[in-house]
């Protein structure tokens, strides 16, 4: 996590900047944890994510110009400054995001004029809990209701995803953006990416506490490999589809039916394939399960999936599979997988809550020990989507 600076730290520009800043509206938008279903939302596959009450905090202000805009992240200390007649991607990431979604509301709306907006976030980077879908969806939706553009939140969020796409380069499906904006206090979404059809279903673990550990590494793969494996779904479609014109996607694509191809599927094709289609199953097992109350089986299925990720998906890396074994051994830990795209990032657990205080000394030690870095956490619980702040 980015230390925020205190007035006194920053440099003179964006001292006397958050100093004349006049708050017109304040939006909160959070990051959000994934249950089960990873790389399954651009498979037009299910998902079960919901927000968490760690967020991304935007301050807006209309500055009375056409199109002169600013944007001071307090977390960076860095300042972005562009006109709204000449909006092209940046050289600097973090950027962006917010030019991508610039741009995707310049295509939609000429309601956007000058604006002011300051943010701070809480989120942890890197840590697969989407900050990237928290800073575009909370753009979004604050600049909506600065300028009245009356856009439904379904817009923002397709907006948001479009604007990844385009300036960032990151080919992600719907999920992210989704649990960012749609999700309530309280509730897991079950999200069926092909159509955005979803169902809130209460998010009742006790007495188990949802908590992220940090590897607090991110594998310069991350990024690559995402896209790699999108490439690759797409081309067991390819094969598959020149014989059943119905398959559009991997979701269109039954284990029997993927096993009369396997001769003409490399091993790691087919592995890819078939991880989808499992992990598929198993998002409608555990959302079934949660309903019930059955939360070990729920549990057995977190698990499942990190193996099917680990194995036939290969986005695992040593130090999440390190965290998911260690887990494994104990009885007050019914479930744990890595979250996110992959490659580093957090492990998601279910622990008892009264053995949090003793599980983390341990599990920090261990890992300490192991790869000489040092192992964060947070426990978190299902919230709210993007909103305003009163």
């Amino acid at each position: 996590m980015v230390k925020d600076k205190s007035i006194e730290e920053m440099s003179g520009e964006h001292k006397s900047f958050v100093s004349n800043f006049k708050e017109e509206l304040k939006v909160v938008s959070p990051g959000r944890i994934n249950f089960i279903g990873e790389h399954t939302d651009y498979n037009n596959g299910f998902v079960l994510p919901t927000a968490i009450d760690k967020k991304i905090v935007f301050s807006f202000e209309a500055n009375g110009s056409e199109s002169q805009c600013n944007v001071y992240s307090v977390s960076y200390d860095k300042h972005l400054v562009f006109d709204l007649e000449n909006v092209s991607p940046s050289t600097v990431e973090w950027e962006n995001y917010i030019l991508g979604v610039i741009n995707e509301l310049l295509q939609i709306t000429n309601g956007v004029k000058g604006f002011n907006c300051i943010v701070k976030s809480e989120l942890p980077i890197g840590a697969g809990v989407s900050s990237s879908a928290a800073l575009e969806c909370g753009l979004a939706f604050g600049l909506n209701e600065l300028f009245n553009l009356d856009l439904p939140k379904i817009a923002l969020v397709e907006l948001s995803q479009r604007a990844e796409h385009t300036y960032v380069g990151t080919k992600c499906g719907i999920m992210d953006q989704f649990a960012s904006v749609m999700s309530e206090d309280q509730k897991v979404i079950l999200l069926d990416c092909k159509n955005q059809e979803h169902r809130l279903i209460d998010a009742n673990f006790e007495p188990y506490k949802i908590l992220l550990l940090n590897t607090n590494v991110s594998h310069n793969l991350a990024s690559s490999e995402y896209n790699t494996r999108r490439e690759e779904c797409e081309e067991v479609i390819s094969v598959i589809a020149k014989e059943n014109k119905q398959v559009k996607s991997l979701r269109d694509v039954t284990k029997s039916l993927l096993d009369e191809y396997k001769d003409k599927l490399s091993s790691k094709l087919y592995g890819r394939a078939l991880y989808v289609i499992q992990e598929n199953d198993r998002v409608l097992r555990a959302s079934e399960c949660l309903e019930k109350g059955d939360l070990e089986m729920f549990g057995n299925l977190m698990y499942k999936s990190h193996r099917g990720l680990q194995y036939e998906y290969e986005v695992s890396c040593k130090e999440l599979d390190f965290l998911v074994d260690f887990s494994e051994g104990n009885d007050q830990i019914i479930g744990s997988r890595m979250m996110g795209g992959g490659f580093g990032g957090c492990t998601i657990n279910l622990i008892h809550k009264d053995h949090i205080d003793a599980y983390l000394p341990v599990v920090k030690k261990a890992y300490k020990e192991q790869f000489n870095i040092d192992l964060t956490s947070f426990i978190t619980v299902p919230s709210q989507g993007t909103s305003i702040q009163k």
